[in-house]
């Protein structure tokens, strides 16, 4: 066995729109790495272009603009650094506080090969590709002319056509044609004409996820809003601009910044770059007092080409091509998108529960195979190698469109990479072994002169010989997921984040537990890897509780199987194919540790930790009697409140109470409080059914919809109440009426969270000690934080530490605070193990400061980008070493 290992450069982030999901999924790649073999190494390739040796704790920020430019409390904006002018600004500064700036001349002495996690241009063209080949660094993924073809939907769409590929009537607008034309209305109608309605326009050489948008009717201002998203043009008119507050300005300058959604900074107009939010306000507070034309503002990363094609009415798909030991292209299962009349934009593509997934796809045997050996005939006529995704769609009539290849996929832990390679067996770790392996044999045929890649492929093969044996030494770690709360998708998020950095370590072999059923009776399922990289909780459900899967589905996947054997055999000691229904009483026998990465009911609230408990199993986190009383969060926080502790006011409303006097209920409601407030589920995680309610209406109609006294249309609870689709609908015997906390006279209001840990201690007293991690500045669109802001890649910003105060003494001085009132809530609520606190600090004077508990989380979310390991970071742990801790404990402090 090789004691040195293998150096793996984890290139991510980049120049591109997709630059959020590549951070992330370079954290997905980075935790996923085979710990016994490799050492991975981030490169960060921030906006502007720059080579970065990243510090590893900038990994664990949720966005990019969290870290990089470092926020100020003078910085009103959260900015990419592109935003910055270099002009005026030191970047060799900026990059020193995050990392150090290498040159690709340096890149052999860091890592032995590249791991490329790039998305779009300077990622998935060739670009990074070529230079690395001159560098004869060996990287990952498909070479120059395969990255070359994939990006560019014109010149894919050209080889398609010429290898008698089915495809889409499209028509190509450039940009000087868009200029130059005097009649919208006709160039709309010729379009039409040719390729039909409805139709999609999407920019040429952007991810399937951005500038993208179908148009349903000949509407010339909805074709021309279309047109201007994919160019990435927006047009502003004067008199829109005069009657925004300022506020409204602000609001509308910040929505410009995400490039994802809008066209992003620098813009330029007729006359100048323009490359900050505040600079753009003060030209724009200008132009518009002195011009009636609407400005035109235009990325700098604009498109020069707009693709307008068909739209397909069918079966959306995505389909993973790998090649397997001998370097043969194998399709998997291909998964079908069931969107349910959501458009597959970048937030269902990225947001846990909102789309369903099925792999394989349910339609006829010959029909998947016809998938599959069409994706790989595409693989080979575009020149890809090692892996891709190739999106397509199926007809009605059974006709097969190939409408996205994809050099790059997306790495995000439930990714379709990850979800469809363990339909035959592979975790990400084990998958993640395939594509270094299998890169490095491709680039070993392209580098004749390099010499490393043998020793490195020769390694590689020896670990994997060796792996199998060191299993047996590994502690069983089970983890419970799933359950039968609102929060039940990022409960999976958390279990799957937790399975993954154990799977990749040296000490545990994780065992998924889905827990089903119901709260009356729970069932317990054994999951395979397949079902645990599901996207969607309920679909987990129904899988296990179907008593047979359909024969064409056995069948297929029989099939794939049988071709990916050799890889199977090479890189998985263990292939669980189906689900395994066990009891609480046979848990003993499957794991030494149980992990709880439940949220809500039943395992916040002490049901769990009782029946682990009578098992005689360890288990993460608080007790029973701390857990039961932590999940109702008036009964916390009014026992926090008797010992002195600040939290809102609280009011209670029972279901009883409304159904006997639903008018005295509102009276009391409305003397105790104000509008707005805050009412919410009693015992839900923090984000679920939260509404801020500003009028009578809205109250009634919250409250109705809660207790179901009648029901409400969805649509209608929705509209009253300001809410978006597929948010949560809560259905409880209780509410609970909260205070909103306001800034009021105020010098500064934070809304923040904080993690603790209580170290594993070496004497034997008995008290606990806590280790208070320092706490998160949150940071909401709007009034209440959503679940996207906490859980989508690249939405919500956190920022850690918090910045309670510009002086850097009184700023400590709050944190500190800070932490010793949480210490104090923990003390009081016996809290163990590990858990979150959620907080609102009203900072009057810098001698008067009031800190309002919201909430105590026992059994905090473990999603990748949650706050709580960007605050380990900051003490010095990976995600691995605190779960480890966490782990540690239940062990050896918590014998029951």
């Amino acid at each position: 066995m090789y004691k040195k290992k293998i150096k793996v450069g984890i290139f991510l982030g980049g120049r591109s729109r997709e630059k959020e999901i590549s951070f992330a999924g370079g954290r997905t790649v980075y935790d996923n790495l085979d710990k016994n073999i490799f050492e991975p190494i981030p490169i960060f390739i921030d906006s502007i272009g720059n080579f970065i040796l990243l510090h590893w704790q900038y990994l664990y920020q949720g966005t990019i603009r969290d870290f990089y430019p470092t926020p100020t409390e003078k910085e009103k904006y959260s900015v990419y650094v592109n935003a910055l002018n270099s002009q005026y600004v030191n970047i060799e500064a900026i990059i020193k506080k995050v990392g150090k700036k290498i040159t690709p001349e340096q890149f052999s002495s860091y890592f032995d090969t590249a791991f490329l996690v790039l998305h779009g241009k300077y990622g998935e063209d060739g670009t990074i590709q070529a230079m690395l080949e001159w560098y004869q660094i060996p990287y990952t993924g498909v070479g120059i002319l395969g990255s070359s073809l994939g990006i560019n939907k014109k010149i894919q769409n050209e080889w398609m056509k010429k290898n008698h590929f089915c495809v889409t009537k499209k028509w190509f607008l450039y940009e000087e044609e868009w200029h130059t034309t005097s009649d919208y209305q006709q160039l709309l109608s010729d379009i039409i004409e040719k390729i039909g309605l409805p139709f999609i326009v999407k920019s040429n050489t952007q991810g399937s996820s951005i500038g993208i948008s179908v148009i349903h009717t000949r509407c010339l201002n909805t074709f021309i809003q279309a047109v201007e998203k994919s160019f990435f043009y927006y047009k502003l008119k004067p008199l829109v601009w005069q009657e925004y507050t300022e506020d409204e300005k602000k609001e509308w300058v910040q929505s410009l910044l995400d490039p994802r959604k809008s066209i992003g900074f620098p813009v330029y107009t007729q006359k100048k770059i323009i490359y900050h939010p505040e600079e753009l306000i003060v030209y724009l507070n200008y132009y518009c007092n002195h011009n009636q034309d609407p400005i035109i503002l235009k990325s700098i990363y604009k498109e020069s080409e707009v693709l307008c094609e068909t739209y397909l009415a069918g079966r959306e798909f995505s389909c993973i091509v790998i090649t397997d030991n001998k370097g043969y292209p194998i399709a998997l299962p291909p998964t079908e998108i069931i969107q349910e009349n959501i458009f597959f934009d970048y937030r269902a593509k990225y947001m846990p529960g909102l789309v369903r997934k099925q792999t394989p796809m349910r339609i006829d045997y010959t029909t998947i195979q016809n998938i599959r050996e069409i994706c790989v005939s595409l693989f080979r006529t575009l020149h890809f190698n090692v892996w891709a995704r190739i999106d397509g769609i199926v007809t009605d009539n059974k006709c097969i469109y190939l409408i996205d290849p994809n050099t790059t996929s997306g790495m995000m832990p439930s990714s379709f990479l990850f979800h469809q390679a363990a339909h035959i067996g592979l975790n990400p770790t084990a998958f993640l072994n395939l594509i270094i392996y299998n890169s490095l044999k491709t680039r070993k045929k392209e580098y004749i002169y390099q010499k490393k890649i043998p020793q490195l492929i020769k390694r590689i093969d020896s670990h994997i010989q060796c792996s199998q044996t060191d299993d047996i030494k590994k502690i069983k770690v089970g983890i419970l997921i799933g359950g039968f709360s609102a929060e039940k998708h990022i409960s999976l998020e958390s279990g799957r984040n937790v399975y993954q950095k154990l799977a990749s370590s040296t000490k545990y072999i994780p065992i998924p537990i889905l827990l089903s059923g119901s709260e009356k009776e729970h069932q317990l399922f054994i999951l395979p890897i397949h079902l645990l990289l599901k996207d969607h909780a309920d679909d987990i459900h129904q899988q296990v509780q179907a008593q047979n899967q359909k024969n064409s589905e056995k069948s297929i996947l029989s099939a794939i199987q049988q071709e990916a054997k050799s890889i199977t055999q090479k890189y998985t000691a263990h292939f669980i194919e189906r689900p395994q229904r066990i009891t609480y009483k046979q848990l003993k026998y499957w794991v030494q540790f149980m992990f709880i990465a439940l949220h809500g009911r039943p395992g916040e609230d002490g049901t769990i930790q009782q029946i682990l408990s009578k098992e005689n199993i360890p288990y993460n986190g608080s007790d029973q009697a701390t857990s039961f009383i932590c999940m109702d969060k008036y009964k916390t926080n009014q026992l926090l409140k008797t010992q002195g502790i600040k939290v809102a006011e609280q009011l209670c409303i029972e279901k009883k109470q409304w159904k006997k006097d639903g008018q005295k209920c509102i009276s009391k409601i409305e003397k105790k409080f104000s509008y707005p407030y805050i009412v919410k589920p009693i015992d839900e995680g923090c984000s679920a059914g939260v509404i801020c309610i500003n009028t009578q209406e809205q109250l009634i109609t919250y409250i109705k919809s809660t207790f179901e006294l009648p029901k409400i249309d969805a649509k209608t609870y929705r509209s009253i109440l300001h809410m978006p689709e597929n948010t949560y609908l809560p259905c409880k015997k209780s509410i609970l009426i909260e205070e909103m906390i306001t800034k009021g006279k105020a010098q500064n209001l934070l809304e923040i969270t904080g993690g603790l840990l209580t170290p594993i201690k070496t004497d034997d007293k008995k008290s606990i000690t806590y280790e208070i991690l320092p706490p998160s500045e949150t940071l909401a669109n709007h009034t209440i934080l959503s679940l996207e802001e906490k859980f989508l890649a690249g939405e919500g910003q956190n920022i850690t530490p918090a910045r309670f105060h510009t002086n850097k003494t009184i700023n400590k001085k709050i944190q500190v605070q800070v932490q010793q009132t949480f210490k104090r809530v923990a003390q009081i609520l016996n809290i163990q193990g590990y858990a979150r606190i959620d907080a609102f600090v009203k900072i009057n004077t810098a001698e008067d400061v009031d800190i309002f508990i919201i909430e105590v989380n026992t059994l905090p979310a473990l999603t990748p980008a949650t706050c709580i390991f960007h605050q380990c970071a900051l003490q010095g742990y990976k995600p691995y070493e605190f779960l480890d801790k966490i782990i540690q404990y239940g062990l050896k402090h918590k014998k029951r």
